[in-house]
């Protein structure tokens, strides 16, 4: 029994034996094939790997013009195994003018693990950056006194235009939380933050290189390891042509000027985004080397939101613009016809009145021209009461006003920052007034681009193309080489339709309240709105295309708190659709009095 009892122990020893053996095996394995840590680190002790940055792609507009180009920067890196106890502190700092706190800090900065996760006294740490040739001319001279520090060649953005600064974006240094996410970038490294530089980072910045380096047990460099076998040149990055006309686009920002507003501009037929203006905007060269920090906080806390992109992302009720729509889907939907006629009274139209007397009944084109809101309340009213229950006539127009790009963002494009506006649901207006607790004019406002709706000047700019191209639209974008026609969106209502609003649009500028500002040598389309604000003046607003017959721009312009769309968002709309049509703006005394003219006082220049 007792020899029974050790035979079975010697089971277990022996088990216990293979299973320490298993575990040395898988650890080995895992050191020697699967952990490079410890190969890299004596690796390290004979090699010098030095990174070889690529040229990050040039940026174009639409006629080859150059906007964004590289200068070259450098940068100081530090291995701190090789600086020894008699490293001359005192003579580093006075060679790139800085204190020794400042060295010490920067020192406590890279040796922090929490911050610099990569942190290695064997490698190259970056001390100092986005230095320019003079900042490290000194040091340069005097390299050789500092065993272990090195300068790096690097590149920076450059701008030929002080425009476009929303839509290029900017350059930065890469955080923590990219490099846990891409292994192509270490601590020290540069990424597209936003705009076009963040949706195109991957084609813009290239394929790092690398030279390997040997060197001796004092660490000196030798020369190249294995004759350059494991050295790899650096690729540049691809160069982007947008769609951008650098020239509209500068022109846009420049009737902006001391106004709070935007501007979108785009060619109908392909969807090309021409121009893509926010104002107050900046100069992108001010985020751009060693005080794009600093001057990112002072835009950061600049209570006019520069950084914040208002053609994208700022939502506004899109006021008489949306009588377009409202026009377009009461006709598909057999509300009315182009001869249907409603009566208007002028200011004592009940129960939304007209801003002026133009003689009533009125007719579609003429209320399109007269901006005539009774018509439009009418039209809404009989399409919603043409069923007991309001919320299938409605939600059969929610969804017909949702085809043109509204309420909703644009997800088949290049335009990362974007807000979806509003289109109310029949669910918002039961949850506020009980579902047999609302009707056609509990929401009358809708009908003339009031109340609940909320677009963006971009949504604005594509319903002014979906009208241009007579029920379609290609999602609007910024990339000229990248073939967006299988991106287009068929609107369902017949082309028909389509005359008699453009007829009217046309009649606003030749008869309408855009009259003033319609360019002689051009058939244009136009609709002026001023939308109602509750935290001060009107917004002003003017969607718009031409030529009629043929639509290469389509336009649509806001400039908050500015009053009637007339006065303000028009005549800014007819210079760009002039500029991009005849390649000069002739009215220079118009041009000179918009740009020239300050709305608010806050807009500061960057």
């Amino acid at each position: 029994m007792i020899n029974d009892q050790f035979y079975r122990r010697r089971y277990v020893i022996s088990g216990i034996a293979v299973l320490i053996v298993l575990v040395y095996i898988v650890r080995l394995f895992y050191l020697q094939i699967i952990d490079q840590s410890t190969k890299d680190q004596a690796d390290n002790n004979a090699l010098v790997k030095h990174i070889i940055y690529p040229s990050r792609g040039l940026i174009y507009d639409r006629n080859g013009e150059l906007l964004v180009f590289n200068q070259p920067i450098y940068e100081i890196t530090m291995t701190m195994r090789e600086m020894g106890k008699d490293w001359d502190t005192t003579a580093f700092c006075r060679c790139l003018d800085i204190s020794r706190e400042e060295f010490d800090e920067r020192l406590v900065e890279i040796k922090d693990r929490r911050k610099n996760r990569g942190y290695s006294r064997w490698t190259p740490q970056v001390f100092m950056s986005q230095l320019k040739k003079e900042d490290i001319a000194t040091l340069q001279e005097e390299l050789f006194l500092f065993p272990g520090v090195d300068i790096q060649k690097r590149t920076l953005r450059d701008y030929t235009y002080k425009a476009a600064a929303h839509v290029l974006g900017s350059v930065g240094e890469v955080s923590q939380n990219d490099i846990d996410r891409d292994d192509y970038y270490i601590r020290g490294d540069y990424s597209g933050r936003d705009g076009l530089e963040r949706t195109y980072e991957k084609q813009l910045r290239g394929e790092k290189g690398i030279e390997v380096l040997m060197r001796d047990v004092k660490g000196r460099i030798q020369g190249s390891y294995q004759d350059g076998e494991l050295d790899r040149t650096a690729k540049a990055g691809t160069d982007l042509y947008t769609t951008l006309d650098i020239r509209l686009q500068m022109l846009a920002e420049e009737l902006l000027a001391g106004k709070i507003g935007s501007a979108v501009a785009i060619e109908p037929k392909t969807g090309e985004i021409l121009a893509l203006v926010s104002n107050p905007g900046w100069n992108p060269k001010v985020l751009v080397g060693k005080e794009r920090s600093k001057n990112y906080n002072k835009l950061l806390h600049d209570p006019t939101k520069p950084l914040m992109n208002r053609a994208t992302q700022a939502m506004y009720p899109p006021g008489s613009t949306f009588k377009t729509i409202q026009s377009l889907v009461c006709l598909e939907q057999g509300a009315i016809t182009p001869n249907t006629l409603y009566p208007c009274s002028g200011p004592g139209s009940t129960p939304i009145k007209c801003t002026h007397h133009h003689g009533s009944p009125v007719a579609l084109d003429r209320a399109i021209e007269q901006s005539c809101n009774p018509y439009f309340w009418c039209a809404f009213r009989d399409l919603l009461n043409r069923d007991k229950d309001i919320h299938k006539p409605y939600e059969k127009w929610r969804n017909a006003v949702m085809q043109f790009g509204l309420g909703q963002k644009f997800t088949d494009t290049d335009l990362a920052e974007q807000s979806s506006g509003s289109i109310p649901s029949t669910q918002l207006y039961d949850k506020f007034y009980g579902k047999d607790g609302w009707k056609a004019i509990t929401i009358r406002s809708l009908s003339i681009g009031q109340g609940e709706i909320l677009v963006t000047p971009l949504q604005l700019a594509n319903q002014a193309a979906c009208i241009a191209n007579e029920g379609y639209y290609i999602s609007p974008h910024l990339n000229k080489n990248d073939s967006m026609r299988i991106h287009r969106h068929n609107l369902d209502i017949h082309k028909h339709h389509f005359e008699v609003v453009k007829e009217g649009m046309n009649r606003v500028m030749i008869y309408g309240t855009g009259r003033h500002y319609a360019v002689d040598s051009l058939h244009m389309a136009g609709k002026t709105g001023t939308a109602q604000n509750p935290h001060g003046r009107d917004h002003a607003i003017f969607i718009g295309f031409a030529p009629v017959e043929d639509p290469q721009i389509a336009v649509a312009v806001v400039v908050e708190n500015a009053g009637f769309g007339a006065t303000w968002a028009c005549p800014v709309a007819s210079m760009m659709i002039e500029q991009y049509l005849t390649g000069e703006v002739k009215r220079r005394d118009l041009r000179r009095r918009i740009g020239e003219t300050v709305l608010n006082e806050s807009v500061k220049k960057w």
